[in-house]
């Protein structure tokens, strides 16, 4: 994910968009922490130790909350914004949501071991990678706001707007899966305590995956004319 554009027209020397994008960066590097924690977990498999995955992903929410921090805290109070700053400000809040979500999943799932069935590993591992897919979007989504919102733009209004499209169309299929994932582990032999674990395990990763579909819900309304 590369973003080298200047976002918001700003009359300061330092771009709150810069920051943001540093946020953002965390967010791949959080997921796939967590897709091979996940991966670790279900298949008891061959990698590295799942409490030092967490650890990572951890790690990786600390910087991605400091960075966001950051933002928010040196908004300088007469800074002009092309947008609305509560809209930049709400994003923040939702961009940075994505990656608790996730942490929080992994938290769930660390409580004590759950054996998942044989039967479950290929859908939960197609869950992860649509949720993933959903994140993936994010970045086109916002480079192309960047883009249209700073006038130097290399896509029109409309191809703008299909990036925000192809979000939501994922987080349809995210959702559409989570529901028959939640199923399958309802209706299966597992202890119960087994499924309330997997069952809050699988909402986080949608969660992740709807805080996406609201960040480019915000995107959109950045543009909007």
């Amino acid at each position: 994910m590369k973003f080298f554009v200047p976002f918001f027209g700003l009359l300061s020397e330092r771009n709150p968009m810069d920051g943001l994008v540093e946020h953002y960066a965390q967010i791949g590097k959080g997921m796939a922490l967590i897709r091979e924690s996940m991966e670790c977990y279900i298949t008891g498999g061959t990698c590295r130790e799942f409490s030092s995955l967490q650890e990572e992903v951890n790690e990786v929410e600390d910087k991605a909350d400091k960075i966001k921090r950051n933002i928010r805290n040196h908004l300088p109070r007469g800074l002009f914004m092309a947008v609305d700053k509560t809209l930049f400000l709400n994003y923040t809040r939702s961009q940075d949501n994505i990656l608790d979500a996730g942490q929080e999943a992994l938290n769930w799932l660390a409580m004590r071991r759950v054996l998942v069935p044989e039967e479950f590993h290929k859908q939960f591992l197609d869950y992860m990678d649509s949720v993933g897919q959903t994140l993936e979007l994010l970045g086109p989504a916002l480079e192309a706001t960047i883009g249209m919102v700073n006038g130097g733009g290399k896509m029109d209004r409309e191809g703008v707007k299909n990036t925000y499209r192809a979000i939501r169309h994922n987080h349809k299929s995210v959702f559409r899966s989570k529901q028959a994932l939640i199923s399958a582990i309802y209706n299966s032999e597992m202890e119960f305590k087994d499924i309330y674990q997997l069952l809050h395990f699988v909402e986080c990763l949608n969660a992740m995956s709807h805080n996406a579909e609201n960040c480019s819900d915000m995107l959109r309304a950045m543009i909007a004319r």
